[in-house]
């Protein structure tokens, strides 16, 4: 959350369509002409992608296209000028997109919200829809329920999870649940961070981080930061209702804060990443009862490191063989070979050459990963190397392609396929 990232750091490009057709590198013009690209054989569609930043620093959701062949990002526009789009996601048609304000004082209350948008899936504008609160402070995480009908929305300053109804129209409807965090929180320290480490970021209160269901949509998981929970609940899709699971949660180690989790393409792998104490967890999830068995912890720093680390983000790489997570302060991003078991075998890691990556994506062809470097203001992009023969040491490496790309307080990146 961007609270506690203030606490700790006390915190288009316009083209004419003349330009567009000689050069038929960028996406489009002031005039919304159609996306075109080429790489160095045969015409390729470039992919729209949208960046969500922290306001007055950032401008709202930025319109970039990604060039497939070389991954070259070109700002196209501001698309949405809106206070603080910190975390977004986009509906399954492709058609709506949705982003948290990540703010607590929504319509003179202390909550935040969450806006959405329709998607020109030709020329990327975002059309505003409507916005409604998100039931509590700062909401930093939401997810789109996979068969559509669903918005959750995890607000961290509000210790709350919500379900907001998706209408027909792809606009939102007032939530139809509520969960608040309530319990007992975690300690001060982490007790598996590494020596030396002040990363004291969220324990004096709950607070939610994440929110998001499984692949089949049939349970739905919440990560508690301050509560060192993850929670589980049956989802009831006639009253969109969230249904405790049982147990209802389980317990990361004390003080370890979980933030971010990812799941396996194969549905039965699940990683949480934690972020006082910068280590992944390893889970075996039944997907019949929603019941998460613990495997493995593992550190995401390189060995004998010392000092203070935050991690941010946790990602699957889409042929399921690898994970990569981020850390902050040590600002690099980590990558995991996956095991047949779903055990994590540690390779190494890649600096992000910018300053605490508060977020990263692979794009839609695995290519490419683009890490939003929150405090340098800036994107950076790496292509992923995969192994070949002689090169499989340098195996899902991350090479950096030279291109640094300028966004005010980058916080997320999401691509429309």
């Amino acid at each position: 959350m961007e609270r506690n990232d203030r606490q700790r750091s006390r915190d288009s490009l316009a083209v004419s369509r003349r330009s567009l057709l000689k050069s038929a590198t960028i996406l489009a013009a002031a005039q919304a002409v159609p996306l075109v690209a080429e790489d160095d054989d045969h015409p390729r569609t470039p992919i729209l992608a949208y960046v969500g930043s922290y306001t007055p620093n950032g401008q709202g959701i930025y319109l970039f296209s990604l060039n497939p062949s070389t991954g070259t990002l070109t700002q196209v526009k501001v698309a949405a000028a809106v206070p603080s789009p910190s975390w977004m996601a986009i509906h399954p048609n492709g058609k709506y997109l949705y982003a948290v304000n990540e703010i607590s004082n929504f319509n003179g209350t202390t909550s935040g919200s969450v806006t959405a948008f329709s998607i020109n899936r030709t020329t990327g504008d975002l059309t505003f829809l409507n916005v409604v609160s998100s039931q509590g402070g700062g909401p930093a995480h939401l997810s789109v329920d996979p068969l559509g009908q669903f918005v959750f929305v995890a607000n961290y300053g509000g210790g709350s999870f919500a379900v907001l109804p998706i209408l027909s129209n792809g606009s939102l409807g007032n939530a139809s649940d509520v969960h608040v965090d309530v319990g007992a929180v975690g300690p001060t320290h982490a007790t598996n961070a590494p020596p030396g480490s002040f990363a004291i970021s969220g324990h004096e209160a709950p607070h939610a981080h994440m929110i998001q269901a499984d692949a089949a949509g049939k349970f739905v998981f919440g990560a508690d930061l301050g509560q060192d929970r993850i929670y589980s609940w049956l989802l009831n899709r006639a009253m969109g209702k969230l249904i405790p699971n049982t147990p209802a949660f389980v317990s990361v180690p004390p003080g370890d804060g979980p933030r971010h989790f990812a799941f396996h393409p194969n549905g039965h792998f699940f990683y949480s990443l934690q972020e006082e104490a910068s280590t992944l967890l390893f889970y075996d999830y039944d997907t019949s009862t929603g019941a998460l068995t613990q495997q493995q912890m593992l550190s995401t720093l390189p060995p004998g490191f010392v000092g203070t680390n935050f991690t941010s983000e946790v990602r699957v790489a889409q042929d399921g063989k690898f994970v990569y997570a981020s850390n902050r302060l040590h600002d690099t991003i980590s990558f995991f070979e996956i095991e047949a078991s779903g055990r994590l075998k540690r390779i190494g890691e890649a600096s992000t050459l910018g300053d605490y990556p508060r977020s990263f994506t692979i794009d839609p062809t695995g290519n490419f990963l683009v890490s939003c470097n929150q405090r340098s203001d800036a994107l950076t992009t790496f292509r992923i190397r995969a192994a070949h023969g002689e090169d499989e040491g340098l195996a899902n490496r991350l090479v950096f392609t030279g291109q640094y790309t300028p966004v005010g307080s980058p916080a997320v990146i999401v691509f429309l396929t």
